[in-house]
């Protein structure tokens, strides 16, 4: 899934209805047979509004031709996925965010190791910010971020850790606000076309793809950055996704989600609000019955 993320295109609705809603739900069926990919319980009409671009994208002019595409063709089923999804994230996103995790949370785990997964972690920017952040408080050596998403494409953007000159620049206000006192160049080698990530900040970093509807977490964390991923998932989805996280979370861990996410009531049982103004949760523990 994507997250900070990547979210299905919201854009504006093309004048011509390509596909019926019948004939998506009923391929979104076939994709998830195929591929074992579930996208039955995403928000209707922005899922069908991608898959409306796609076909326009490449000159479809019936369900018919894009149900033969989708099913034969596994690459353009794969490259089909980064078509319909849009990165979310950016640089210190939400200074406010970064600032309480700096001044307060990460305060309490000085001494310990440290274990933060970014789920739908897009282009890479948010975990290389947390990278930053972690080594501004003295705790980069002993964390492991581990920054996992659905798209190889946005996992091959962040792995290379390169961002063009523009894009940082877009990024120079949120850095300054949470750093007023450094220069980006302290952190980013810069070249006549691109700013790239500094090595210090990329090596205690895993990126591996990872389906955050079906796969296990792999692991118990500290923290849990799942942001802009829940925006177009209908509850029932947002619930078994906030199920999983809360079982990847260690006694007490937190969860990061984004400023448009909305916590379901049912997930108001798995976690109490910590913070709600930066939308920082942390993890109740279940009474057995």
């Amino acid at each position: 899934m994507k997250g900070s993320g990547t979210i299905f295109m919201q854009d504006v609705k093309p004048p011509a209805e390509l596909i019926t809603d019948e004939e998506m739900n009923a391929l979104m069926t076939a994709i998830r047979n195929r591929y074992g990919l579930d996208f039955t319980n995403y928000e209707k009409t922005s899922l069908k509004r991608g898959v409306t671009r796609l076909m326009m994208k490449h000159g479809m002019e019936s369900s018919l031709d894009l149900w033969s595409r989708v099913l034969k063709d596994y690459d353009f089923f794969m490259s089909s996925i980064d078509d319909l999804l849009v990165n979310l994230t950016e640089l210190f996103r939400n200074p406010d965010v970064w600032i309480k995790l700096r001044d307060e949370i990460l305060d309490q785990f000085k001494g310990q190791s440290l274990n933060i997964w970014h789920a739908g972690c897009s282009t890479g920017e948010e975990v290389y910010t947390m990278s930053i952040v972690l080594d501004d408080k003295n705790l980069l050596n002993r964390a492991r971020l581990t920054a996992t998403d659905l798209s190889s494409k946005a996992l091959n953007k962040a792995k290379s850790g390169q961002y063009s000159l523009d894009i940082i620049k877009m990024y120079l206000n949120p850095f300054l606000k949470f750093f007023p006192n450094k220069q980006i160049e302290d952190y980013f080698h810069f070249t006549d076309k691109y700013a790239e990530i500094k090595p210090k900040y990329r090596q205690n970093i895993n990126f591996s793809r990872h389906n955050l509807v079906h796969d296990a977490a792999g692991g118990k964390y500290d923290l849990v950055f799942c942001r802009n991923v829940m925006i177009y998932f209908d509850d029932q989805l947002k619930l078994k996704v906030l199920s999983l996280i809360h079982q990847s979370l260690k006694p007490n861990g937190y969860l990061v989600i984004g400023y448009y996410d909305i916590m379901p009531d049912s997930g108001k049982t798995l976690f109490q609000v910590e913070d709600i103004k930066t939308r920082i949760y942390r993890k109740k523990e279940q009474i057995a019955s």
